[in-house]
């Protein structure tokens, strides 16, 4: 069998059953699922999904809650206590997530929201965070293209806009005349590269790329209109925001949308606005 994944998912089967619970097959002696967490009906042979960590006594144990996040994975996690060791956050298991000092940027507070990528500890093997994400990340070796459709999280603020991290590898910029919706720090969107420079730096935009776009912007102002009695009193004159805050998409993306839409003659322009064909 695969070796179990620490810090990870993993789908194991159940091997036996005891006062305090069950122990699950890792090709050992057995990784305890203890009872409080025990689904309904479990039964010997059952295969059962479980996420793998260390207890306090660093004792491989599983649960079926859900951690806030997986190795290798970043995420933002509220402070829950600090000691002059380091810091431990809340991953929405039993155990807290530990954040050593030496890991830390500037020293956390506690009830901070920060964001910290998990690893594992190479002389304990235990799961930990670390808060110096950036020099994890490398443009060295690419593995995204242009018009990639990539997950995003914003990293950090800059004078051009929010440095992005590239599905947990690399680093982009999302300039500010390409953001038309709320975005806060550590927030996770979806977006594609629009272009890698020379240097392979990354310039991104959030959405999909290309036509797909289009066409699903399009069935929304399609949907808008039939819900607005075919008619809504915005075009390319229109204010940005107007259309940002109604639609949800950039003016450009609207024009270029109702173009389509005309292109195909599913609407009409009217001196005040769009109309569906009837």
């Amino acid at each position: 069998m695969e070796p179990v994944q620490v810090g990870n998912y993993n789908t194991l089967k159940v091997s036996r059953k005891v006062d305090f619970g069950f122990y699950l097959d890792d090709g050992g002696e057995g990784i305890l699922l203890p009872k409080r967490f025990v689904p309904k009906g479990l039964k010997i042979g059952d295969e059962l999904e479980v996420f793998v960590y260390h207890d306090s006594d660093n004792r491989l144990i599983a649960t079926t809650q859900r951690a806030n996040a997986v190795v290798g994975e970043i995420a933002k996690l509220k402070v829950l206590s600090v000691t002059k060791q380091g810091a431990f956050l809340d991953w929405g298991l039993m155990k807290d997530l530990f954040v050593p000092a030496s890991k830390q940027v500037s020293g956390m507070r506690l009830g901070g929201e920060y964001l910290v990528k998990l690893y594992i500890d190479e002389m304990t093997g235990r799961v930990a965070a670390t808060e110096k994400i950036e020099s994890s990340m490398s443009n060295d070796d690419l593995t995204v293209k242009e018009m990639d459709l990539v997950d995003l999280l914003a990293y950090r603020t800059s004078e051009l806009g929010y440095v992005m991290i590239i599905n947990n590898k690399h680093i982009g910029i999302l300039h500010g005349n390409e953001i038309f919706q709320k975005l806060e720090i550590g927030d996770k969107v979806k977006g594609f590269i629009k272009k890698i420079r020379p240097d392979n730096k990354i310039d991104l935009v959030l959405g999909k790329p290309g036509f797909t776009k289009v066409e699903d912007e399009g069935e929304k102002i399609l949907r808008l209109l039939k819900e607005n009695d075919g008619y809504l009193p915005y075009y390319d004159k229109s204010n940005p925001e107007e259309i940002y805050a109604f639609f949800g998409m950039s003016k450009k993306t609207f024009k270029m949308t109702t173009g389509n839409l005309y292109k195909q003659k599913l609407i009409n322009f009217t001196k005040t606005g769009i109309e569906l064909v009837k």
